[in-house]
């Protein structure tokens, strides 16, 4: 910094104010970073500020006028003198006009308590740096697949098919509730809902543009309200034509290293805060994956390890056994006891995915994956798409899907089939494991859960 003192004007958010003499103390942030910027004023040089400074709150906005000096104070680099302030938008610390006194006081408040006011939780600092990690990662998604030639796709947010298959899912209709609804005097004539996925209108465009990916919202009513899980969320989907399974591994892998690097790269500091704060030892462990190969297994190979583990200790909650769906307790087994690092499970039972999973040779599994990494489990999950319309109509036929419904998604078998494959990343699972954050609802702006509406 050179000599010179800068006369400069900052505007933002009171976080603390401290008295001493003649001087006062004010801390500022504007939430574009974790630090604050230490604004000091002398009463006896600005008397005129003393009125206004004797009443302000944490809260408060506020613009202050004065120059940028060194800073005597350890752990900032600068400070400002300040010579004017001008009081924007109070925050009572007290009742006032029959109003709430400001609930973000000087202390630190728990998660639960913040999660009753999303309107005002992003002013912490924990909120506000899991929002500016969100950010960046929204940032870097687009980046990622706009250099590797993939089109932005926007999926219909409205839907008439069910992509998974679990019947989880909003109804949306403009009729009276109140009786028996006929859904031919609906408003799109069939009953229609809020979209789980965008994969399968995904897939028709990849078999356009052979790249294409879709990032946008995602509604699942499923009444839970566990850690893991929101009723609105937003998915990233890349589907890619000529694609084979093994290429969409090393996309989803790619994909993670890129995520991961990116937060590591530009958001250091707010990392940091994760590090001291929610999850001692995270940087160290998100480095860690950043450099790592994923170890690949089949779905059978991590069944037998699960099983001997059972055989050994018993100390699952779900026995596991070959056709189950791994439980998020099996999952971190595999990274954190038996791999010791992320994984791309392979070749899971028919019976336990997607009516589109291609089938491999033994007619008992498909071409899935799912990546699990330490501590969270599954973050990506995946499959080669069923090209062949015969084998594609069978499998329908087999689960008792109304083929009349998909007749659409037929066509993209008749007419110019392709190899293909994608998959699916929720992007709260992402940000949540990269901050370190225990409950998903406390990584996106407004959580959506059963009996959660704002």
């Amino acid at each position: 910094m050179s000599g010179d003192c800068r006369e400069l004007q900052v505007r933002g958010w009171v976080k603390t104010k401290r008295d001493m003499k003649n001087m006062v103390f004010v801390d500022l942030n504007d939430g574009s970073c974790l630090r604050n910027i230490q604004c000091t004023f002398d009463l006896s040089l600005a008397p005129d500020t003393a009125a206004i400074l004797s009443t302000l709150g944490t809260g408060a906005s506020v613009e202050i006028c004065g120059k940028l000096v060194p800073s005597p104070a350890r752990g900032q680099e600068v400070e400002i003198t300040a010579s004017s302030l001008r009081l924007v938008g109070d925050a009572p610390g007290e009742e006032k006009n029959g109003a709430a006194p400001y609930p973000l006081q000087k202390k630190r408040h728990s998660l639960e308590f913040l999660r009753e006011i999303p309107q005002l939780r992003g002013r912490t600092n924990t909120l506000g740096a899991v929002m500016r990690v969100r950010s960046a990662l929204a940032f870097a998604v687009h980046r990622f697949f706009q250099d590797r030639g993939y089109q932005y796709l926007h999926t219909p947010v409205i839907t008439g098919s069910d992509a998974e298959g679990a019947g989880a899912m909003f109804r949306v209709t403009t009729l009276d509730t109140a009786g028996a609804l006929d859904y031919t005097k609906d408003f799109f004539g069939r009953e229609s809902f809020l979209t789980v996925s965008g994969q399968l209108e995904a897939e028709a465009y990849a078999a356009a543009l052979s790249r294409v990916y879709t990032f946008g919202p995602a509604f699942r009513a499923e009444n839970s309200f566990t850690p893991r899980h929101l009723a609105e969320f937003w998915m990233i989907e890349p589907e890619t034509a000529f694609f084979h399974l093994e290429d969409n591994m090393d996309l989803a892998e790619d994909f993670l290293h890129y995520c991961l690097k990116t937060a590591l790269d530009q958001c250091a500091e707010d990392l940091e805060f994760f590090d001291r704060r929610v999850e001692p030892g995270l940087i160290g462990a998100l480095q860690s994956i950043a450099a790592s190969r994923f170890f690949r297994m089949t779905y059978t190979d991590a069944m037998g390890e699960l099983e001997r583990a059972w055989a050994r200790h018993g100390s699952f909650e779900f026995k596991p056994h070959w056709g189950c769906d791994l439980q998020s307790e099996h999952e971190k087994f595999l990274t954190e006891e038996v791999i010791r690092g992320p994984v791309i499970l392979t070749g899971y039972p028919k019976e336990i995915k997607a009516f589109y999973m291609k089938l491999n040779e033994d007619g008992k599994t498909v071409r899935a994956m799912d990546v699990l990494v330490p501590r969270l489990g599954e973050i990506i999950g995946g499959s080669e798409r069923e090209e062949n319309l015969e084998a594609l109509s069978r499998r329908m036929d087999e689960l008792g899907i109304n083929k009349e419904r998909y007749n659409w998604y037929l066509d993209l078998r008749r007419y110019g089939s392709v190899p293909h494959s994608g998959f699916g990343l929720g992007f709260e699972r992402l940000i949540q494991y990269i901050t370190g954050m225990a409950n998903i609802r406390d990584v996106i702006p407004y959580p959506r859960a059963a009996g959660q509406l704002y």
